[in-house]
């Protein structure tokens, strides 16, 4: 992998999952990564989960990068704000962002329609999923437009060919993430003319911190899970999507992908990653190809 060394990346929801992956692997290769949430040593989000910023950027440090934890409210633009005068003061410069604020795991109800499904709870959602990525946008591309090759990178759930073609959970979920995806292409247009590039990115099945729970399983054993969810066997790492974002940031040609829509799988049959375990899960080809004409699981061909 080419090194990072020298650049500078904010990864906005950086407490855990794939934020906090991302965050890693561009420490990994040697970035300065400002590392955002609302998870503190100190308090604790609505989630209520051990995971903090402060331990992601010492994880960040410790994979051979610097890790700089600044709790930040991506809701509150004076927060923002204040972040993104921080990196001014301290680096001049801001090379990567990465908007991967979501925090609506527990807001929203599976196969519900929208009459059915809470209100507050949806209209929050949206909140926390496009509300969150634009301020956070808009305070920081000022600074990242300052030098050209400046790279933003929307995280979303699905590739827009997915998402065009198949209803993702309920209204306000499948609004959320098809709307991040058309986010990156407007921004796409606007970096454009300063020598930046905006691109959508999609993990396959995330082997988080939330995910390893509600399956009663850990990163040792997570195959023990797929005797109940076979499908999981095509589960990854979020330090692949994680690469996945230090090697498009390592592209010196990186604007050929200006407004697309990528995911970790595809993208690492492109730049050779790997995800921990030396493997390449393709889940997005997998769903369409195995899960979702309901065939039996068989991951190996895939990974």
């Amino acid at each position: 992998m080419t090194t990072l060394e020298g650049m500078i990346a904010l990864v906005a929801g950086a407490t855990r999952g794939a934020g906090r992956g991302i965050a890693v692997s561009l420490g990994e290769a040697g970035a300065t990564v400002y590392c955002t949430g609302r998870s503190t040593r100190g308090a604790r989000s609505e989630y209520d989960r051990p995971e903090t910023i402060e331990e992601t950027a010492e994880l960040v440090s410790e994979a051979g990068g610097r890790g700089i934890a600044v709790p930040t409210d991506h809701l509150e633009p004076e927060q923002v704000e204040r972040l993104i005068a921080r990196i001014d003061a301290e680096q001049g410069r801001l090379d990567v962002l990465v908007n991967d604020v979501w925090g609506g795991e527990k807001l929203f109800e599976w196969d519900t329609p929208v009459w059915e499904h809470d209100l507050a709870n949806g209209l929050r959602l949206l909140r926390l999923a496009l509300d969150t990525h634009l301020i956070t946008s808009h305070h920081a591309l000022p600074l990242l437009i300052r030098r050209p090759g400046g790279l933003v990178i929307e995280m979303t759930d699905g590739t827009a060919e997915y998402n065009a073609a198949n209803y993702r959970i309920n209204a306000f979920y499948d609004l959320a993430k098809t709307a991040v995806i058309r986010l990156a292409f407007a921004q796409s247009r606007d970096l454009a003319p300063h020598g930046g590039t905006a691109v959508a990115l999609t993990p396959g099945w995330l082997r988080s911190e939330m995910m390893l729970d509600a399956f009663g399983v850990t990163e040792d054993n997570w195959r023990d899970a797929t005797e109940r969810i076979p499908h999981f066997a095509i589960s990854e790492t979020p330090r692949f999507v994680g690469r996945a974002v230090a090697a498009l940031a390592a592209d010196p040609d990186v604007a050929r992908h200006n407004g697309a829509s990528l995911s970790s799988g595809a993208l690492a049959r492109e730049y050779g990653f790997t995800d921990l375990d030396g493997s390449r899960p393709d889940a997005w080809r997998y769903m369409v190809e195995v899960q979702d004409p309901g065939l039996p699981a068989n991951a190996d061909p895939y990974r």
